[in-house]
């Protein structure tokens, strides 16, 4: 574990331009006109990303912690107390003003905005050097932490190289050659032999590399102190918050985003400094799915792993802390419910009662089930009775039959999160990714740039100029 001590106030855990199809692509080259007498001042850049987060997830969990904990979130109370600077960050890609979750990690982690779906790889097929690659090269260590798989989109941003984000096994056996010093997150089916196309037992060949492997929470604790680790915790993705602290097996087995992240800041820290990039990536899925309580719930599991972050940043303040989210999500929101509103408070609590996600409820409903069974099973999950007449839009839904105005809302998740937010007040406009400003906070060395209005790329500068790291082929 590192070794820092909890500061009291973090103690209460819980659960540019576009006009007609072109955009800006390429990089910044400077802070414009920011000043930067903290040049080369940061040994450690700690950069947080809760993955497709808009406002409104930002503020519900905020408002939940409150209503059930009476404290702030730790993003919002360092906002409260001025201690991260605040600025927004437009994430435009090099092909949409809407970006993906790809172009957005490559346009911080080689500084270029990339076509959709790319992985610092630009329009016309140019390698862009990753920034794990100009922090290693300066004596830097290097590490990833993550809820999805390893090998998907965010992460990978950092230190790869490839057309498609698609191609996870590619990815895999880059990250094996790119050398990282903390690998943390899912994806055993891009490591394993008996999973990957070509066979590659990528395990076998990172414990040749001199890693350590750890695939249990259990294995990440018992970690000698020495040497680069690969953690690989799930066979895709790491399970929702709710889903994972109301499963025994889980909660042994599969180590927290918070959990995670103090082993890597305990394993990176020393005398020569790093980079560390941590997402809460199922933030993101969550708003893809609908689903409220897995959406608030992960951003809170986020949210203690940034009161980490923030621990060590506190502790050496030579650590640049970057918080921030790499696009919005389906824009969900609290709705204003009841006469004067005054029953939006008690429908919002009702998540807390939830035991699983959308995911869970409708990997336990088929088409050919009868409605009673789809009462009973999110009732089961939700502790909230729908009517008939919601169970069946529901089946509908997942018969394919059901029709909304607005198409993207007719398929099994949206309208089960359209159905629950009959009784929680929390719905969302679409599955999409949207185009929104992102939220940008930062302490330390350079976070005093972070006053206004910032470009994607400008935050690969930011950290390259920060930690004094030079530009490297």
């Amino acid at each position: 574990m590192a070794n820092y001590s909890r500061r009291d106030f973090l103690k209460t855990g819980a659960l540019s331009g576009l006009v007609a199809g072109t955009v800006f692509a390429g990089c910044s080259t400077g802070l414009n006109g920011r000043e930067t007498k903290w040049k080369g001042e940061a040994k450690n850049v700690i950069i947080m990303v809760s993955d497709g987060m808009s406002i409104g997830t930002l503020s519900m969990a905020d408002q939940m912690k409150r209503m059930q904990h009476g404290s702030a979130s730790t993003w919002v109370s360092l906002y409260e107390q001025n201690i991260l600077k605040r600025g927004l960050m437009e994430m435009t890609s090099a092909t949409s003003i809407v970006t993906d979750s790809a172009a957005a990690a490559a346009s911080w982690g080689c500084g270029h905005r990339v076509p959709n779906g790319s992985l610092n790889i630009g329009a016309n097929g140019e390698e862009h050097t990753p920034i794990f690659t100009h922090f290693r090269n300066a004596g830097k260590k290097t590490g990833l932490v993550t809820t999805t798989r390893m090998t998907h989109a965010t992460p990978s941003g950092f230190i790869v190289n490839v057309a498609s984000r698609g191609e996870e096994d590619a990815i895999a056996a880059q990250m094996l050659d790119r050398g990282a010093d903390v690998l943390f997150g899912g994806g055993n089916a891009h490591f394993a032999s008996d999973k990957r196309d070509d066979g590659r037992d990528l395990y076998a060949e990172f414990q040749a590399k001199g890693y350590q492997v750890a695939r249990s929470k259990s294995d990440m604790k018992s970690l000698s102190s020495d040497g680069p680790v690969l953690g690989i915790f799930e066979e895709h993705h790491l399970p929702y918050t709710v889903d994972h602290v109301n499963s025994d097996e889980l909660k042994n087995r599969v180590p927290t985003l918070a959990e995670m992240t103090d082993v890597a800041l305990g394993r990176l820290s020393g005398s020569e400094g790093f980079i560390l990039q941590v997402e809460g990536g199922r933030v993101d899925h969550a708003a893809h799915q609908n689903c409220a309580a897995g959406l608030i719930y992960d951003q809170l599991a986020f949210d203690d792993a940034v009161a980490v972050a923030y621990e060590f940043a506190n502790a050496n303040p030579d650590t640049l802390l970057i918080v921030t989210t790499d696009h919005g999500n389906a824009n969900p929101a609290l709705n204003g419910t009841g006469s004067g509103y005054r029953d939006s408070d008690s429908m919002f609590l009702r998540l807390s009662e939830f035991t699983g996600t959308n995911s869970v409820i409708l990997d336990n409903l088929s088409s050919d089930d009868s409605l009673s069974k789809i009462r009973e099973v999110i009732e089961y999950n939700t502790k909230i009775a729908i009517d008939t007449d919601q169970a069946t839009m529901l089946r509908n839904a997942m018969r394919r039959e059901y029709r909304e105005a607005y198409a993207r809302m007719n398929s099994a998740n949206p309208v089960l999160g359209r159905i629950l937010a009959n009784y929680t007040a929390v719905s969302f406009t679409s599955g999409a990714h949207t185009s929104d400003l992102v939220e940008l906070g930062a302490m330390g060395p350079g976070s005093e740039t972070i006053n206004g209005f910032y470009k994607n790329t400008d935050l690969f500068t930011l950290m390259m100029e920060a930690a004094g790291v030079p530009a490297t082929v």
